[in-house]
C-alpha cells in the first residue's frame, strides 16, 4: 500500500448534501438554469467540503459525490455503451423504493471521456490532503439488472460482456492514475448480498448462479485493478444498502470472506459493522498480513453519536482475529449513497466524522 493508505481514520466518501446544491439541482431539473450554472454551484459547495474535512482532521478527502445523483448509476451510465434509463420501478430497499432508473447495455462496453475524470480533478486540484477517488465496483452494472440489463442481441457471449466490463474498469484506473489519483476505492454492495439467503434466492429465479457469481466478480475487480502502479492504493467498500437510512440485505461476512480477502487483488477493505446484520468481527480471521481492513463502526444511518468506550471495545474485539496495525476507523458507509441522503443532520453528520479522527488518535497515535 502505498503512503499508509488507507488512513487511521478514513470515511467512505458520500456527505450530505447542501441545502444550495439541492435548491441548484432541482432548478436544473426543472430548466430553470444551465448545466454550466449547476457547474459553478457545484464548484463552490464542493471547495465548502473540501474545507470541512481538512479543517476536522481528515486526511483522505473526496468530493462528497456532490456531482451525482447516485453512488454508483452516474458512474455506470457515463461508460462507453451504457445509457442510465427509466425503468418500471426503482431498487426495493426495506420499506422503500429508489427513483425508477437503471443503467441499460446498449453497445461495447469501454472507458473513454468519462466525465468523473474532470470531477477529480477539481477534487485534486482544491485539497492540500489526499485525493479520494469512489467508484462503483463492475459487479454493481451486472448485478442490478442481469442479462436483462444487456440490449437484445448484445453480447451473446457473455464471456465477452466479462471481458469488456472488465477491460474498461482496467483502463478506468489507468485513466485516473494519469491524473494524479493514488488512492481509489471501489463500492460494492455484491459480495455482502451473496451473504443474505433472499438475495441468493432472488439470483436463482432470475436464471444467474450465486455458485459461480461471487468469484467472476472477484475476477473482474482483479482484471480493474491488474495493471495498477505500485504507488496506487486500492480498496473495496462493502455494505448492505444504504438509501434513506434504510438497507437492502443482511448477513455476515463469513462466507465470502476467504474470497474477499484472499483472492480478490486490493490493498484494503471498508466493511460495514455497526449493527447486528453485518455479523460479528469474527471473519477477521482470514485477513493476510499487507492488508488492512477499515472497520465501519460507526453508523451513518442516524444521528446518535456512538460512545468512544463502546468503539473502543469493537476495536478490541477484532483485534482478537487481527493485529491493530491491520485496523483502521470509519463510518459504515457514507451519509448520502444518493442524493437524497440519510436521516441525520448536517452537524450530527460532523460529530460522526470528528470523532473518527479522534478516536483514531487515541488508538493508534500518529501511526
Amino acid at each position: 500500500m502505498a503512503n499508509n493508505l488507507p488512513f487511521r481514520a478514513d470515511h467512505v466518501g458520500s456527505i450530505l448534501r447542501s441545502a444550495p446544491l439541492k435548491d441548484a439541482r432541482a432548478k436544473r431539473e426543472a430548466g430553470a438554469i444551465s448545466a454550466a450554472e449547476l457547474t459553478a454551484v457545484e464548484d463552490v459547495e464542493v471547495r465548502k467540503i473540501i474545507a470541512k474535512q481538512e479543517a476536522i482532521g481528515l486526511k483522505a478527502i473526496t468530493d462528497g459525490e456532490y456531482r451525482r445523483s447516485w453512488w454508483h448509476y452516474d458512474f455506470l451510465g457515463g461508460l462507453d455503451g451504457v445509457n442510465l434509463e427509466s425503468a418500471d420501478q426503482g431498487i426495493q430497499f426495506k420499506g422503500v423504493q429508489t427513483k425508477s432508473q437503471v443503467p441499460m447495455v446498449r453497445g461495447k462496453i469501454g472507458f473513454s471521456n468519462h466525465p468523473f475524470l474532470e470531477h477529480f480533478k477539481f477534487l485534486k486540484a482544491n485539497t492540500k490532503q489526499t485525493a479520494k477517488m469512489t467508484i462503483p465496483s463492475p459487479s454493481m452494472l451486472y448485478y442490478r439488472g442481469g442479462r436483462k440489463a444487456i440490449g437484445p442481441g448484445l453480447y451473446p457471449d457473455q464471456n465477452d460482456y466479462w471481458r469488456d466490463l472488465g477491460q474498461a474498469y482496467n483502463d478506468a484506473l489507468g485513466a485516473f492514475y494519469k491524473i494524479g489519483c493514488r488512492y481509489m476505492q471501489i463500492d460494492d454492495c455484491s459480495f455482502a448480498y451473496f451473504c443474505d439467503p433472499e438475495q441468493l434466492k432472488m439470483l436463482s429465479a432470475r436464471g444467474d448462479d450465486p455458485k459461480t457469481l461471487p468469484d467472476r466478480f472477484s475476477d473482474m475487480i482483479n482484471m480493474a485493478t491488474a495493471n495498477k502502479p505500485a504507488d496506487m492504493t486500492t480498496s473495496i467498500h462493502v455494505c448492505r444498502g444504504n438509501f434513506r437510512s434504510t438497507f437492502i440485505s443482511s448477513g455476515g461476512y463469513e462466507p465470502i470472506a476467504d474470497l474477499l480477502f484472499n483472492k480478490t487483488n486490493v490493498d484494503a477493505y471498508f466493511l460495514e459493522w455497526d449493527s447486528d446484520r453485518a455479523g460479528d468481527l469474527s471473519p477477521l480471521r482470514f485477513l493476510p498480513k499487507g492488508k488492512k481492513v477499515v472497520l465501519g463502526l460507526i453508523t451513518s444511518k442516524t444521528g446518535t453519536l456512538e460512545t468512544k468506550d463502546a468503539i473502543r471495545r469493537r476495536i478490541d474485539e477484532a483485534t482478537k482475529y487481527t493485529s491493530l496495525d491491520q485496523l483502521c476507523l470509519s463510518p459504515q458507509c457514507g451519509f448520502a449513497s444518493t442524493e437524497e441522503g440519510n436521516t441525520l443532520a448536517e452537524d450530527e453528520q460532523w460529530a460522526k466524522l470528528t470523532m473518527v479522527v479522534e478516536l483514531a488518535k487515541e488508538v493508534w497515535g500518529d501511526k
